[in-house]
C-alpha cells in the first residue's frame, strides 16, 4: 500500500492503533459491487474452495500488517471520486476472518460519506455483529451451491453458517446482492440453482444475483504455490450455460446478470 496523506479528521481515531493484514487493492474496481470502487483484499480464509483464484490470501500472514489508520488514509486520497462514482468494498480471502479490522475501516468509511459493501462467503457471518453491519450499505453475498453435500465438497466446510447468515441479513432487510460462481460439472446443475434460486426468492432482501463464469486466471498460483489444483480440466462455461442459468434465477423473479 503507498504512503497516502493523512485521514480526514476523526476518522484516523478510529480503532486508533489497530493492525490488520492486507493482502492488496484494487483503486478502480467495477466488479464488485456499484460503480467504481476501491477494493481492499484482506488476507486469511477458513474456506477452500476448488475454483479459489486467490489461494495466496488464505492464510493472515500472506498478507502485510497495516495500521487501520494507512488503510483509511489511503481510501481518503480516492474519497473525491469513489464517493460520487462508486464506494468501498473489503474482500479477500474472507474479510469476516478479521471482523474488528474490518469494522473499523467500515466505520471510518461511512464517516467519510461513502457507500461500503462487505464482499464475504457469509461463513463467519456471526462475527458480523450489528454495529458492523450498521456500517455495510450492501453485502456481496458469495452461495456456492444450495445442498449442503455441493457446497461441502465445494469448499470444505458446512454450509449452515452461510444460511444462518443469509436469514440473518434477512431479518434487518440488508441489502444483498447474491454471487454464484458457475463451474460445469460442478455448479451447473439447473436443479442445485432452481433450488438456490427458491430460497434466495424467499428472502425478500436480494436485490441481483451475478452469475460469475468461472475462469482459470488463478490457476498458476495454485501451482506456484504447491498445491494441487484438482480443475485443470475444466474449462469456462459457454454464454448459453451462464445465459440458462440466469435464467433459471429470473424464473423465481429474482434480476440475474
Amino acid at each position: 500500500m503507498r504512503r497516502a496523506a493523512p485521514a480526514p479528521a476523526g476518522v484516523a481515531a478510529v480503532a486508533a492503533g489497530l493492525e490488520g493484514w492486507v493482502h492488496s487493492t484494487e483503486t478502480f474496481g467495477t466488479a464488485d459491487g456499484p460503480g467504481v470502487r476501491y477494493v481492499l483484499f484482506l488476507s486469511g480464509c477458513p474456506l477452500r474452495c476448488l475454483y479459489c483464484h486467490n489461494p495466496d490470501t488464505w492464510h493472515r500472514q500472506d498478507g502485510t500488517l497495516t495500521p487501520v489508520e494507512d488503510v483509511l488514509a489511503d481510501i481518503a486520497s480516492y474519497r473525491g471520486f469513489i464517493r460520487q462514482r462508486g464506494g468501498v468494498t473489503l474482500s479477500g480471502g474472507e474479510p469476516l476472518v478479521q471482523a474488528r479490522f474490518c469494522k473499523a475501516i467500515l466505520h471510518g468509511c461511512k464517516a467519510m460519506g461513502l457507500h461500503t459493501a462487505l464482499d464475504t462467503s457469509g461463513y463467519l457471518g456471526s462475527l458480523a455483529d450489528s454495529e458492523l453491519l450498521a456500517d455495510v450499505d450492501l453485502v456481496l453475498l458469495d452461495i456456492k451451491a444450495a445442498s449442503g453435500r455441493l457446497f461441502h465438497k465445494l469448499t470444505g466446510v458446512e454450509i449452515a453458517p452461510t444460511i444462518q447468515f443469509a436469514e440473518d441479513l434477512a431479518a434487518i432487510n440488508k441489502a444483498v446482492w447474491l454471487r454464484y460462481v458457475l463451474v460445469p460439472g460442478l455448479t451447473d446443475n439447473m436443479n442445485e440453482i432452481a433450488s438456490l434460486a427458491t430460497f434466495a426468492a424467499g428472502l425478500g432482501n436480494v436485490e441481483r444475483v451475478d452469475v460469475l463464469p468461472f475462469h482459470k486466471l488463478g490457476e498458476h498460483k495454485w501451482r506456484d504455490l504447491g498445491l494441487d489444483y484438482r480443475l485443470e480440466s475444466v474449462q469456462p462455461p459457454s454464454q448459453e450455460q451462464l445465459e440458462q442459468a440466469r435464467e433459471t434465477f429470473r424464473a423465481s423473479g429474482l434480476l440475474a446478470c
